[in-house]
């Protein structure tokens, strides 16, 4: 087994794997998920209402915005209906760049994430706090000087400084052209999203389970987005974004969309 593999410790990608009904984690792993289920009882809808966003986030970029590039980072653990299976479906020629860092992952999305044959699916070994890194290795299977989708669904949030944050957010957008598009989804203790018994559950996360995590305020997650054009319906509930269904439940989880100008 890879060294790298912790199985003494809960590790996100696994938890959310677990949350999400997945059969990639271990016992350690759907304990601590079952843990923060207790202090948050909604948690498993967060994750399954961010993984719906992701797919209704990645359908309008590829079927209407015209977007054939995705630079997806912090992807997790290979599920149903990752972004490459719903980009081609609407653009088979749309060419996708996983990123991660845990090892259980990379040896799942090698083995899961086949493109269809007239687009590309890759995968980058980095870390999220490396934006250069992760820009560099892209640029074998990108072509940065035209619009990507830049991708971080849940992943700010295990970037603990939000100045570090911002920064990250800024490269990456930095490196890519007009017409390019920054995906976010972050989880949030406001109360009007419910947020109010996310405190408990990431204290207990991070005294035990790994990476550490923090929430952010509206105002907070909106300074990603700057000198970005918000889409409509600009900042709200992942869940309810772009909604197929107006009694969609909301989550403590803030999704949103913005292009680059």
């Amino acid at each position: 087994m890879n060294d790298r593999i912790r199985t003494d410790i809960a590790h996100n990608a696994r938890v959310w794997n677990y949350w999400l009904g997945g059969k990639d984690n271990y016992p350690v792993d759907r304990a601590v998920g079952d843990q923060v289920t207790g202090f948050y009882p909604s948690i498993g809808e967060v994750a399954r209402a961010d993984r719906a966003f992701l797919g209704r986030a990645v359908t309008f970029l590829a079927a209407d915005a015209g977007t054939r590039q995705f630079l997806d980072i912090g992807t997790g653990l290979p599920t149903a209906d990752n972004t490459h299976e719903v980009a081609q479906r609407s653009a088979p020629d749309a060419r996708i760049v996983y990123v991660d860092n845990d090892p259980i992952v990379l040896t799942h999305a090698r083995a899961l994430l086949t493109s269809a044959p007239e687009g590309v699916t890759e995968y980058v070994d980095a870390d999220a706090h490396d934006p250069e890194k992760i820009l560099a290795a892209a640029g074998a299977t990108l072509d940065l000087s035209r619009p990507v989708a830049v991708m971080m669904l849940g992943i700010l949030n295990f970037v603990l400084d939000t100045a570090e944050a911002r920064t990250i957010v800024r490269t990456l957008m930095d490196a890519v052209p007009s017409g390019s598009h920054l995906v976010l989804t972050h989880p949030t203790l406001e109360p009007e999203l419910g947020g109010e018994g996310n405190k408990a559950a990431m204290a207990f996360w991070n005294e035990n389970a790994t990476p550490p995590i923090t929430a952010r305020s509206r105002t907070e997650f909106a300074s990603f987005f700057d000198g970005l054009d918000l889409l409509e319906p600009g900042i709200l509930s992942c869940s309810r974004w772009r909604a197929t269904t107006e009694d969609a439940p909301v989550v403590a989880q803030f999704g949103a969309v913005g292009r680059k100008p």
